[in-house]
């Protein structure tokens, strides 16, 4: 009773932030997305360190002063995302999408979309990506997108009804591969984040210069299905509302590549392609999160006890 209670609450805050949201001016979250990242950069210093330690790694040649003006610019972005999400359903529509979306190599997106065969699309923590289904349902895409349910149902709820309004569906993360391989086989659109940790026994690869696992599943569903993998991205770009959708590469199985040859040597194709996105505009990339969690030696550490103990 008591979680729910919380639960319900922290859910009545956020329909109330919303809703002053959307009261407000687009310029004018703008100017107030600006404060709260300085508040949340500079003074609350909210996960400070890790950011820093991920910027280091990822661009060594930059100052400690422009380290901390792209942390200052994720917050803005962050931030803005919300806004985005606020804004979005009232603002882009079947008949202006493009005053708002600028496709990059749209036409082979969409004649990928409509071959007679399944189709992964893989993006990233990158740019407004909780938009991305969004738009590509308003551009008559429908996508099923893999997530992990939030702790909080009502806004986990909430936040669906919102990727969904378009055709976007939505399958959990855990218990859906029946549903996946359902999809695939009826030549679907599958849409997965490719930047998060695999685990120990996940695919290990280079990210940004260091070791990051990569879930095998993204490179099984392609491989297993003869579907082609198409990365993605979609990125803000000047002006409210304004975003770039396109597929920066593309590997199909059936070319017989180097890089489609097995799960590992795709997953570290499609890392790389991430990376070279994130590069073009960093300030748009959540550096505020654990991508790289290398627990590889304590993990075997562990199972040599449990042998040994046995």
């Amino acid at each position: 009773m008591i979680r729910t209670t919380i639960d319900w609450l922290g859910y009545l805050a956020l329909r109330i932030v919303m809703c002053i949201v959307l009261a407000i001016r687009l310029e004018t979250c703008r100017m107030y997305a600006g404060y709260l990242a300085t508040f949340c950069c500079r003074v609350l210093r909210i996960r400070a360190a890790v950011v820093d330690e991920n910027l280091r790694h990822a661009f060594p040649r930059l100052s400690p002063c422009q380290r901390l003006r792209v942390t200052h610019q994720m917050w803005v972005h962050l931030f803005l995302m919300i806004v985005e999400i606020a804004h979005a359903r009232r603002k882009i529509h079947d008949t202006n999408w493009r005053e708002h979306i600028d496709l990059r190599n749209g036409r082979k997106l969409i004649a990928h979309v409509l071959e007679d065969r399944p189709l992964v699309m893989v993006s990233g923590h990158f740019g407004n990506f909780e938009l991305a289904g969004y738009l590509l349902g308003v551009l008559g895409v429908p996508t099923f997108t893999v997530a992990r349910p939030l702790k909080n149902p009502f806004i986990d709820q909430f936040l669906n009804e919102f990727r969904g309004a378009k055709g976007q569906v939505m399958l959990s993360k855990s218990g859906s591969s029946g549903e996946i391989d359902q999809l695939l086989s009826s030549n679907g659109t599958l849409l997965l984040l490719g930047d998060q940790s695999g685990g120990p026994k996940g695919c290990w690869t280079e990210f940004f210069s260091r070791p990051a696992s990569v879930h095998k599943a993204i490179g099984v569903f392609a491989l297993m299905n003869d579907a082609p993998l198409a990365v993605c991205f979609s990125r803000r770009s000047s002006g409210n509302l304004q975003f770039e959708i396109g597929m920066a590469a593309f590997a199909d199985p059936r070319d017989n590549t180097e890089h489609v040859q097995s799960v590992a040597a795709l997953s570290t194709w499609f890392t790389k392609q991430l990376e070279t996105i994130i590069r073009r505009s960093p300030d748009q990339y959540w550096w505020l999160h654990r991508r790289w969690k290398d627990k590889r030696e304590s993990h075997n550490a562990k199972r040599r006890q449990r042998r040994q103990a046995a």
